[in-house]
């Protein structure tokens, strides 16, 4: 994320969003299965 020193305005470049519709892509390739522990309310 890139921010202006001007406006603050904050904005992605276009390699980030790249990356980013690449990991959507590949989602299950990337991504491990794990177990993870919920806690449960009575």
């Amino acid at each position: 994320m890139v921010s202006c020193p001007h406006c603050g305005e904050s904005y992605l470049t276009a390699a980030t969003m790249h990356e980013i519709e690449r990991i959507k892509l590949h989602r299950k390739n990337l991504a491990v299965e794990r177990p993870v522990c919920v806690a449960e309310y009575a």
